[in-house]
This record gives structure tokens, C-alpha cells and sequence, in this order.
């Protein structure tokens, strides 16, 4: 029994290094355009075939605010919008990704938003105009977002690196982008596992105004 034993958990361990050797690690560094400016909190994406498996999870408003500002969910999750507040809240997104509507409510919305397209959905409460936040909804598992040192470490499936190719396209988000309803997409070269790319960003929004534009589109309704 103990030979047998060992002999799984060795071929158990085979088989986790012949994953490893055969996955491609990627590791990204994002700066701002013209400086070393780290780019924290950007989401980083890459096709590579592999998809992810959706989750339950849920976009809090406490302190007039969304709990996180950004989220990133794979296709087909369900969110849900708990108001923390002991104000009323009116939740709402005109993005193509996914329009919906969560009229002014307290407490728990009666039920959970599914992201069933992939893109960039822009969140705003019709009775507080600085309240902004974003779900990003991502169809494949090589995604991540770069830490406060602009980093991120992807690992991308084989075939996404095989048939000789030397290059792949990523695709990078953040909320500050000139554009911020779709990622810009940036070709990278392969080989050394390293590679760096840069941002053209706003700067920061005035709270008050961050959100007027979204406003005025609901009130033109």
C-alpha cells in the first residue's frame, strides 16, 4: 500500500510539472505614457482558448460609493447589488456589455444581475452623481489585474504560444482611459517571458464631475 501510494502521488507530481513546463508565463509591467509611472489596478487579458467558469459574487454601495469600484467577473456571472447605506440607492448601466435598471431600493435588490456578454459595463446611481464603478466581464482565464508596482503575471495556455508564433495581442483596461468603454489592444513579443507596455490615461477625475455625462444620458431618457 505505501509503494502504491507513493507511486500516485509521484505520478501526480509528473503531471503537475508537465503542466508547468508546458504553460507560458507571462509577466506584464504597465507604465504611464511618457514616464515609469506604474499602472496599478489595470486589467490585463489574453485570448488564449480557455475559458473561465462563472461565480456569484456581489457590488456593495456603502458610504455613497461601489464596493469595489471595478470588478471583474467571467461570462455569465451573477451579481448581486447589497445597499450597505441607510440612504436609497438607484443603480443603473447603459453599456452595451449590459443595460439594466435596479429602480431606487434599499437593503438587497430582489434579484442578482447576469453578465452574459463580455465587455465593460459602467455602473451609476441616478441619485448620487458621484457614484461610479465597473464590472469588466472577461471570456477567458488568462486574466489579471497589475498590482501597485504596474505588474502582472499571466499564464497562458500552450497552444496559445505554439505554430511559431513570436507575438500575441493583449488586451489592457482601466477606468482612465481616453476611452474607457472597451481595452486598447497592445502586440507583445514572446520569448523572454518579459514584456512592457504603456498607458495614455486621464488624470484623475473630480469626484463631482466623474460622472456627468452618464447623468446627462439617463435624464435624456
Amino acid at each position: 500500500m505505501r509503494v502504491s501510494a507513493i507511486a500516485v502521488v509521484a505520478g501526480l507530481l509528473m503531471s503537475a510539472m508537465a503542466v508547468a513546463a508546458n504553460a507560458y508565463e507571462l509577466s506584464l509591467t504597465v507604465t504611464l505614457d511618457g514616464s515609469t509611472e506604474p499602472v496599478a489596478n489595470a486589467v490585463v487579458s489574453i485570448k488564449d482558448g480557455r475559458k473561465p467558469e462563472p461565480l456569484s459574487t456581489e457590488i456593495y454601495q456603502q458610504d455613497r460609493a461601489f464596493h469595489p469600484q471595478v470588478l471583474v467577473v467571467p461570462v455569465g456571472s451573477s451579481v448581486d447589488f447589497p445597499n450597505r447605506d441607510n440612504t436609497q440607492h438607484h443603480v443603473y448601466s447603459f453599456s452595451p456589455a449590459k443595460t439594466f435598471n435596479i429602480e431606487l431600493y434599499a437593503d438587497r435588490p430582489a434579484a442578482p444581475i447576469v453578465f452574459d456578454e463580455p465587455g465593460i459595463v459602467e455602473l451609476g446611481c441616478n441619485i448620487h452623481d458621484h457614484m461610479q464603478g465597473f464590472v469588466v466581464v472577461t471570456d477567458t482565464a488568462a486574466t489579471g489585474r497589475t498590482d501597485s508596482s504596474g505588474k502582472v503575471t499571466l499564464s497562458i495556455a500552450p497552444q496559445s504560444t505554439e505554430g511559431g508564433q513570436n507575438k500575441v495581442a493583449i488586451d489592457i483596461w482601466h477606468p482612465r482611459l481616453p476611452d474607457n468603454t472597451r481595452p486598447v489592444t497592445r502586440e507583445i513579443e514572446l520569448g523572454t517571458g518579459r514584456a512592457m507596455v504603456t498607458l495614455n490615461l486621464e488624470p484623475e477625475p473630480a469626484a463631482e464631475s466623474s460622472l456627468d455625462r452618464l447623468q446627462q444620458r439617463f435624464r435624456e431618457l
